[in-house]
């Protein structure tokens, strides 16, 4: 382009050079025709003008040097603006870091789309973000996290249709402008997508993994602008994480009122922390064999003022993702405190601390402050890890967890079996206690490789000196054959639902009143 530029430069001056000689050459014709220069010669030698026309041209002529000078420079000038802003013009149009499109081109594509569509869509959005790229840079370094972005970037351009666009909105979201050719097809490069950028990412000598989650709109004359169809896509995408990730959805209007209602429960949600809806109830834990309770774990409730009372799967994960759980979490441990002084001492609470909460550096401190604040001794308190917090920092989770232990809390990891740790896990971060997923314990009488899991998962507990708990535990044949096994604590609805801190008073008063002596007959 800046050559093409030059030529026209080029060419610009030339005629104006042709049209200079061409006024000059035409003024002698005319002056040779009409007798004015033996005129004008006449008049010159007559006053003894010719020294001072002689001086006069020159300095006409060093006039015109000066100013071809200065229009030569000032058409340099010009052009190296020209070339300048157009450069400045593609850098602010696309991604510094994948030379693809960037949001702003992005849009612009769209709406060009969207003006020229006609009563049936001829384009879609596929709006990509990537599944587990956090870890990757969290485990090698932004150095690999950039190695990755780029390898989606060529694969996403290599998958391109004709006169498609492909674009990095930002961080690990890129979106494909296509032409519409049957949804079949559509369906068909959603796919490739996903395939193609699930492939290893070879960085260093190691095998990066990632994964993809696309979101589909078409491009239609009635959305209102490119925005619309950009938020379309992205609606259809969250779906596809919500239905398990490594999917494609293709937007339908129904998700803008599940959208909806998920931002007004966010919404209450956040102010439910804040006012004290969402309280501690109490699940029993019990000793085995003999049923002594020994703790109680602590699971949310929230009592909403018009959805009655809610389980935890219904605002946990919303807390999570919206940054509220760890405000939530403090508060139930400071309630949870105040109720377990009342309680018997040798009463344990077991709490749960989320895996984003374990990237906040004064976790410990907070906790501390808490017991310093209600007087609950540290021993009485059991903290709950699962194993995602592993995977997401295992420097942060052994300082944090070692800083808790120092301080006489004992720790537990939650719903072991059903996600990434091992034995180096169990062997580097100290571990109290594990906890035997819900899942393995209510099949152990039904299924003989879930027994041998089980009772595997027990002898290596005992093995490394923790001790376990069994969750979930709703038979008597199942609290049989795990205390048969050696497992050292159960909780389930065989021992007591969780119930709020009224009702926690009732069990344990009717606990602590002596047998009544039985008649003889």
């Amino acid at each position: 382009m800046a050559e093409k530029r030059r030529g026209n430069w080029g060419e610009g001056e030339l005629y104006d050079a042709l049209c200079v000689l061409m006024i000059g050459v035409c003024g002698w014709i005319i002056g040779v025709q009409f007798q004015v220069f033996a005129a004008f010669n006449a008049f010159i030698l007559a006053h003894a003008l010719s020294d001072h026309l002689m001086l006069g041209f020159f300095m006409g002529l060093a006039m015109f040097a000066v100013s071809l000078r200065k229009s030569l420079q000032l058409r340099r000038a010009m052009r190296e603006r020209d070339v300048t802003a157009a450069r400045a013009e593609a850098i602010a149009r696309h991604d510094a870091l994948t030379g693809l499109a960037n949001r702003r081109l992005f849009l612009e594509a769209i709406e060009a789309h969207r003006a020229e569509a006609g009563p049936v869509p001829a384009a879609a959005v596929l709006l990509v973000d990537l599944d587990r790229f956090k870890p990757v840079n969290d485990l090698y370094g932004h150095a690999a996290g950039n190695a990755v972005l780029c390898a989606v970037a060529d694969r996403l351009n290599a998958l391109l249709p004709p006169r498609g666009v492909a674009a990095r909105l930002g961080g690990d979201e890129f979106a494909m402008l296509v032409s519409l050719d049957g949804s079949d097809a559509l369906a068909r490069l959603a796919q490739a997508v996903i395939a193609s950028i699930s492939g290893p990412v070879l960085w260093n000598g190691n095998e990066l993994k990632v994964g993809a989650t696309v979101g589909v709109a078409l491009v239609a004359r009635e959305d209102a602008d490119a925005e619309v169809v950009l938020h379309a896509a992205d609606l259809a995408m969250y779906q596809g994480k919500k239905d398990g990730r490594g999917t494609f959805r293709v937007f339908k209007s129904a998700m803008d009122v599940e959208l909806r209602a998920r931002a007004q429960l966010e919404g209450a949600l956040r102010a439910a922390i804040q006012s004290g809806e969402i309280e501690p109830f109490y699940q029993p834990v019990v000793s085995l064999p003999g049923r002594e309770l020994i703790g109680v774990e602590v699971l949310a409730r929230w009592r909403h003022p018009e959805r009655g009372l809610l389980a935890p799967a219904q605002f946990i994960p919303i807390a999570e993702e919206t940054g509220l759980i760890a405000d939530l979490s403090y508060r139930l441990l400071r309630q949870a405190c105040l109720d377990a002084r009342d309680w018997p001492a040798h009463l344990q609470i077991a709490v749960n601390i989320a895996p984003q909460q374990f990237q906040d550096a004064w976790l410990c401190e907070r906790i501390l402050a808490i017991l310093t604040e209600t007087g609950l001794p540290p021993h009485r308190l059991e903290v709950e890890i699962t194993e995602t917090a592993l995977v997401q920092d295992l420097e942060a989770a052994r300082t944090t967890l070692t800083s808790l232990q120092n301080l006489g809390v004992r720790i537990a990891l939650d719903d072991f079996g059903t996600g990434y740790s091992s034995l180096y896990h169990l062997r580097e971060l100290k571990f109290d206690k594990l906890k035997i997923d819900r899942r393995y314990v209510d099949t152990i009488t039904m299924s003989d490789e879930r027994a041998k899991l089980v009772d595997a998962i027990i002898k290596l507990s005992a093995s490394l000196g923790l001790v376990t708990t069994a969750e979930g535990i709703e038979s008597d044949a199942s609290l049989d054959w795990l205390a048969g096994q050696g497992c050292d604590f159960g909780q389930g609805y065989l021992f007591g639902a969780p119930m709020p801190k009224g009702e926690m008073d009732f069990l344990l008063t009717r606990s602590s009143e002596p047998a009544e002596p039985r008649k003889v007959a």
